[in-house]
């Protein structure tokens, strides 16, 4: 895995971290649900675009 796919990995493990975080603590917000969820397509993308 290249540097670039894993920070991008690192980056939306933290994401779900911190939007799980603010849901326990404030209540769900879907807009951040939402990118959370981009984030992480584009990182599976990125992921299996470097595999091949």
């Amino acid at each position: 895995m290249p540097g670039s796919t894993k920070a991008m990995a690192v980056v939306t493990i933290g994401g779900l971290v911190v939007v799980t975080a603010y849901t326990v603590a404030l209540g769900s917000n879907g807009w951040l649900w939402f990118g959370w969820i981009v984030l992480g397509l584009i990182t599976a993308g990125m992921a299996v675009s470097r595999s091949t």
